[in-house]
């Protein structure tokens, strides 16, 4: 049990960090293919398809996850099939209505509130969109309730590499930015296919029949009965998608504000910026996909003990990784920008130095709110996010206008802050746990460490001009950057092992994972023995 989180979380951080890094190549071909104004556009595109999704979700695949978990943790499996049914078929309604709905707003957005008649079409075609998102996101609550990770990644990869070869196609045949949204449906429609088989073979088809707890004796479920199923996930989700919604206002309240006062190309700048300083969240949102489901088990079943393990493990898990690559984005922030987005783009690398902090934040955060849904206290980081979210559209407005795109920048960072010492504060107190604040000076120590190490090496861009001293090939240029940041990785790794920052758990689960590693598992168990002589 100890290592579920580990384990489940590993599963989401490997194939999370495969297809960010396709979801990077799909950025970095509109970002070339489009330029900076029409990126722009898509920058705007993106987050009001994202809005849109959360909302016509109603919030119900986390709702989904827990009462699958806490119900198959039971053996109520006839409650299990139940919640999936009465779900599914209030998010396909949700869906469809929310088509229709951003179809007939899309013109007084795109022109009213952007000033962009250009964005109108594309505002149109998410209504594609939403049908598809809303089974793909049923189902994969599902899967996150059973802990089938990898069903998830399986529908996310149909998801990403349909979306991508449709997208590319289209933009090629002229379509412009609507060929980048039809690429989008287009994924979500082979992923919800995918995810229907899936679910029917290893999901639908094991569940036993029961004696039904949801009636009596052998007549159906009523109205009334199933009425009441919605109303226990309503009131369970709808303070989820207030706060899916906030949070994704919190990401991009900068790309609207900048979209409502600067040109179209200035969005497509800290358009670059933005999803690489999301990088860290890959880490966060693994853990907190599988602490979810794990801490719902551990408080339907009465085992503070265990709850408590999980959420400390949680929130170190998260620390371990995500500050040193904090650090690595900071310290190269003009070769990653130029080298993924091309030179045309470097002008948000100081804007990404800026997010990276603010999204150090919203990591320790996004545990924070995994935990706190898994309590059955969703309603927690809602209100954390609306503050946040209100701080923000108040700064961004104040910022953007005096300092560009570096305002929308800072206001996020500072959000960012404010959610995370909220909720991690609220969290702490209903688990009745304290950190282990010395681990965490330890990370930090290496971290800063890692980072003067990596000073230490050139910064190059991959093309000529006036940054660097070196003109090299994107290629190249990326080859270097790997190599540095890999030898940075290692530094880190050795220096918090000598401060003594990894335990003797930390060792035992890298362990488990040496097999996975097929040629390279001699050279990591190598390692790890290395690790092991340091560790306390």
């Amino acid at each position: 049990m100890s290592s579920k989180i580990a384990r489940g979380s590993f599963i989401i951080l490997i194939g999370t960090f495969i297809f960010r890094i396709g979801g990077y190549l799909y950025r970095f071909i509109m970002a070339n293919l489009l330029g900076p104004s029409g990126y722009g556009i898509l920058g705007l595109t993106l987050p009001l398809q994202g809005m849109l999704i959360t909302t016509a979700n109603g919030g119900l695949p986390p709702a989904i996850a827990k009462y699958v978990a806490e119900y198959s943790a039971k053996k109520q499996d006839l409650m299990v099939k139940q919640i999936i049914k009465t779900s599914t078929k209030v998010m396909i309604v949700l869906g469809i209505l929310f088509g229709i709905l951003i179809f007939f707003l899309a013109e007084p957005l795109a022109i009213g509130l952007f000033h962009k008649p250009e964005a109108v079409l594309p505002f149109q075609l998410i209504a594609l969109i939403t049908p598809f998102s809303v089974i793909v996101g049923a189902f994969r609550g599902v899967f996150q309730g059973f802990y089938q990770m990898t069903n998830i990644l399986i529908t996310k990869f149909f998801e990403q590499f349909f979306m991508i070869i449709s997208a590319v196609i289209l933009v090629l045949a002229g379509l412009y930015v609507a060929g980048a949204v039809i690429g989008t449906a287009i994924g979500f429609m082979a992923a919800s296919v995918a995810a229907v088989v899936i679910f029917r073979k290893q999901v639908w088809s094991k569940l036993s029949e029961p004696k039904n707890i949801l009636s009596r004796g052998e007549r159906k479920i009523t109205i009334k009965e199933e009425l009441g199923i919605v109303r226990m996930l309503l009131i369970f989700s709808i303070p989820v998608v207030i706060t899916g919604l906030a949070e994704i206002a919190l990401y991009d309240i900068g790309t609207f504000v900048i979209g409502a006062y600067m040109a179209s190309e200035y969005v497509g700048y800290y358009n670059a910026a933005s999803p690489i300083a999301r990088l860290p969240l890959i880490v966060s949102l693994s853990v907190a996909t599988a602490v979810l489901p794990a801490t719902a088990e551990a408080f339907g079943l009465r085992d503070h003990g265990l709850l408590k393990k999980y959420v400390l493990q949680s929130y170190r898990y998260v620390a371990l990784l995500v500050v040193p690559l904090c650090t690595i984005t900071i310290v190269f922030s003009n070769p990653i920008i130029s080298i993924l987005f091309g030179p045309a783009y470097v002008y948000g690398s100081e804007a990404l130095q800026i997010l990276a902090v603010g999204m150090l934040f919203f990591t320790i955060y996004t545990v924070s709110s995994s935990v706190a849904q898994g309590l059955g206290k969703p309603y927690l980081p809602m209100f954390a996010l609306i503050i946040g979210t209100l701080f923000d559209l108040a700064l961004s407005i104040v910022l953007v206008p005096m300092y560009g795109i570096n305002g929308a920048a800072i206001a996020t960072s500072i959000a960012a802050f404010i959610i995370m010492a909220i909720l991690a504060w609220k969290t702490l107190v209903m688990v009745n746990v304290k950190l282990p604040y010395v681990d965490f000076v330890k990370i930090a120590i290496a971290s800063f460490l890692m980072g003067l190490f990596l000073l230490l090496f050139p910064q190059i861009y991959g093309h000529p001009g006036t940054y660097g001293d070196f003109v090299f090939s994107r290629v190249w240029a990326f080859l270097y950057v790997m190599i540095v940041i890999l030898m940075g990785v290692l530094v880190y790794t050795f220096i918090l092992t000598l401060i003594r920052g990894l335990t003797k758990e930390d060792i035992r689960i890298l362990y488990k994972f040496k097999d996975r590693l097929g040629p390279f598992s001699g050279l990591f168990t190598k390692l790890v023995d290395l690790l092991e002589r340091f560790a306390p």
